[in-house]
Order: structure tokens, then C-alpha cells, then sequence
């Protein structure tokens, strides 16, 4: 079998399913077991530490691992990197056959950094059996020095390894997600994959076909480069839990004022006011009353047009970036993380005190997350949105992982096994 440790919402499971075989997961989240269940996935709901290593020996060609990258991750508050000294006292330790992750536990300032130390106490246990035959494994850039830990003790069991950062944008992701990465064989020699994109599009050249440009947001989602983000309304809160960004009855509204970014107000006035902008809004722009009394104009493309950019999170420091291009890293699973369309005009008539009010932004979809992260657009996500967001954040792009595991599975990737947008 393929084990997957720490499986979440099936990141490497639909890379497999593209590739041709099926792993077994094991994870944790109630939700991502349920997501996992809905998309067809193998997996027993369990603590990735307390789980024995003995039904898995004897019957292992591969191990996957991505340990939960909240501990270090830039999205929190990164007391993984506190405790990493610890973590590499754990892989030493476990290495060796020595478990000594009670005592180290105790002294860390997160409980979930000694999870990083898990894959090796299973490496361990199959390698009394000369398994797996492959491992490949994931996380978060500051996570590197750990994985050259992991790559020491395999190359002294015979493996073969290589471990660095790629970025998934290299590989047709519309994301430039910078990961840490350790691949190891025991059979043929581990390098990483050949990249399939590039930032700037490459000629074909006398040594072969030149690479495409990254993956823009807008191709992966299947818009123009001025097309409007439409939000979902439903009940259960935003990301965060908490109230809708906009009220019930604007998504028909939006829906029939998008043109390719061109606005056009409609007869009965386009109300857009979000619960969160407060009295003011009514003061600046005027009631629904005071506006379908007002003889309602059209604006043009040529007259009003808009382009939009994805804002990573709340935070000053947050990448903004434009449906040209590919998103900055996609960070959820709290408030400050949440991923926002934000409007900017492009052109305006002068003296344009009429044009419908278009908000500052409006949160991302589950669904357009989940393509960003190259999931199908049908993917079955359970849970709330606060829920359905944390598992697309923390889970690896499939078409990343496919291209790292192709070379293990001796299949060949091609560029038109992933359906981005739909």
C-alpha cells in the first residue's frame, strides 16, 4: 500500500487518483475525513502519533507525509521554529529506536511542532522490513533543515535523496506556494521534478520546447482578466464565522450586473451595501429608495471598468495580486488569513457621482480556493466555510504532488491530466 500520514481533505490522494492507484490516509480532522470519505478516499480517522506502526509493516511501497504546518507556518505564530531543537532531538531519537517524545512534548511551546517528528517513527518501524520503497514529503520552506535531518538518516539506509524548495507555480499551480520538500528511493536516483512553467514564457529553443508562463488566476478559474468575482450567499457565516458580506438576494443582483468588468446599473438601483460598512454607507451612496427614484444611466466598458486583484489576508504586509497573474500563498484556518477580491478602476468618466458603488472586497469561495490549490471545481468539501477554508489551506495542490510522485510511480504526467477551471 501507499501510506499517507497526516492525509487532510486528500491533496496527495487525488494526485494518486490521477496517476492511476490509491493511497491509505490517516488523519485526524473530523472534517477532512469527511471530505475524504465524500471524494471516494481510504482512511482511518486517528492521531497520526498514537496510531501503531505494526499493521503497516510487510505491506508499504510508499510513504507520504505532510505534518501539519501551523507550528511553523508564517500564517501563525511560528513557535514551531522555538521548538525545533526539540523536534530534532525527537528524529534522532526515533531513528535510533529510542521514543522519546513524551519528555520532549512536555517541553514544547506547541504541541503540534513534535508532529514533524512522526514520519521517522514509522520510517523506523519499515525499514526493519527494507520499506517503503519511496517516501515523499512536505511542508512549509523553514521546515528545510529538518528534512536535510530526515535525508541523512535515510541516505545511511540506503535511500537516495533530495530535498529543497520548489514553487508549485513551476508546476502549473495559479499559486506561487513556496514548499519544503524531501523525495528518497531506494530503487532509482531522487531529484526533483523538471519544471513545466516559468515566470516569463521561454521559446522553444535547439534543446527542446520552451516552458509556458505561470498559470494566471484567471485561466484557473476560467475568467477573463476583468471578469467579476461573484460572491456565494448562504447561511453559516463567512470564513471566520462570521456575518455573510453581503445580504441574501445581492448574488442575482452581481451576477446580472457582470459584463467582463463593465457595470451596469439596473433599473431598480444595485444595492451592494455589506452588513459590515455600517450607517455611512447609506449617507455616501443613498438608500435603494433614493436611487431607484433616480433615472438609472449605463456605463459602458469603455466608461466604467474594473480590475481585480486577490489580497492574500488582512494583514498590511498581505501580497495583492492580479487575475494575470498566479496568487500569492493561499493562508487560511483564522480571521487575519481570510482571501479578499478587491476591486480597482481602471477608468472612470470625470464627475462620475452616479456609478453603482462597487465594494472594496469580497471574500473568496471555497470553490475558487480549492481551484487555486488545481482541486476540481466539484470537489466535495465538508463542513462550515471556517472548516472547508482551513482544509484547502492546509492541503498540498494536487498537481504539485502528482508531478512528485509521478517519477516513483513510473507513470508519465501529462499537462492535460488536470482540468483547472470548469
Amino acid at each position: 500500500m501507499i501510506l499517507d500520514l497526516f492525509a487532510g481533505p486528500g491533496g496527495w490522494s487525488r494526485a494518486l487518483g490521477i496517476l492511476g492507484v490509491r493511497d491509505v490516509g490517516l488523519e485526524w480532522d473530523e472534517w477532512a475525513c469527511k471530505t475524504r470519505a465524500a471524494a471516494g478516499q481510504l482512511t482511518i480517522r486517528t492521531d497520526v502519533a498514537m496510531y501503531p506502526t505494526e499493521p503497516f509493516i510487510g505491506r508499504t511501497s510508499g510513504l507520504i507525509a505532510s505534518p501539519p504546518c501551523q507550528a511553523w507556518s508564517m500564517a501563525g505564530k511560528r513557535l514551531g521554529l522555538v521548538d525545533q531543537p526539540l523536534v530534532h532531538a525527537a528524529v534522532k531519537d526515533l531513528a535510533a529506536g529510542r521514543d522519546t517524545r513524551e519528555r520532549l512534548l512536555a517541553a514544547c511551546r506547541d504541541e503540534r511542532s513534535l508532529l514533524a517528528a512522526e514520519p521517522m517513527r514509522y520510517l523506523y518501524a519499515l525499514n526493519t522490513v527494507s520499506e517503503p520503497e519511496w517516501v515523499a514529503m512536505e511542508e512549509v520552506p523553514d521546515v528545510l533543515p529538518l528534512w536535510k535531518q530526515y535525508a541523512a538518516v535515510l541516505r545511511g539506509w540506503g535511500f537516495s535523496v533530495w530535498c529543497g524548495i520548489l514553487n508549485a507555480a513551476d508546476f502549473g499551480v495559479p499559486q506561487t506556494r513556496r514548499r519544503a520538500i524531501l523525495l528518497a528511493s531506494r530503487v532509482r536516483t531522487a531529484q526533483p521534478p523538471t519544471p513545466t512553467y516559468s515566470q516569463v514564457e521561454e521559446p522553444e529553443s535547439l534543446f527542446g520546447p520552451g516552458r509556458a508562463r505561470w498559470v494566471s488566476m484567471a485561466e484557473a478559474l476560467g475568467w477573463g482578466a476583468t471578469d467579476r468575482p461573484v460572491p456565494t450567499v448562504c447561511a453559516g457565516g463567512g470564513p471566520g464565522g462570521g456575518p455573510e458580506p453581503f445580504p441574501s438576494g445581492s448574488r442575482k443582483t452581481l451576477s446580472d450586473a457582470r459584463e467582463r468588468g463593465t457595470w451596469v446599473s439596473q433599473p431598480d438601483g444595485v444595492v451592494l451595501q455589506s452588513r459590515r460598512e455600517g450607517a455611512g454607507w447609506a449617507a455616501r451612496h443613498g438608500t435603494r429608495e433614493d436611487r431607484a427614484a433616480t433615472a438609472a444611466p449605463t456605463f459602458t466598458a469603455e466608461a466604467h471598468r474594473w480590475s481585480w486583484s486577490l489580497r492574500s489576508n488582512n494583514q498590511t504586509n498581505a501580497t495583492v495580486r492580479p487575475l494575470s497573474e498566479p496568487a500569492g500563498t493561499l493562508f487560511f484556518g483564522h480571521r487575519a488569513n481570510e482571501c479578499t477580491w478587491v476591486a480597482q478602476p481602471v477608468s472612470a468618466p470625470a464627475n462620475d457621482t452616479d456609478a453603482p458603488a462597487v465594494p472594496d472586497r469580497i471574500r473568496i469561495t471555497a470553490r475558487e480556493a480549492g481551484l487555486l490549490q488545481t482541486f476540481p471545481a466539484d470537489y466535495p468539501w465538508q463542513g462550515n466555510k471556517s472548516q472547508q477554508f482551513s482544509q484547502i489551506g492546509n492541503a498540498i495542490p494536487p498537481r504539485l504532488a502528482a508531478h512528485l510522485l509521478a517519477p516513483h510511480l513510473n507513470v508519465h504526467l501529462s499537462l492535460d491530466d488536470f482540468t483547472l477551471a470548469a
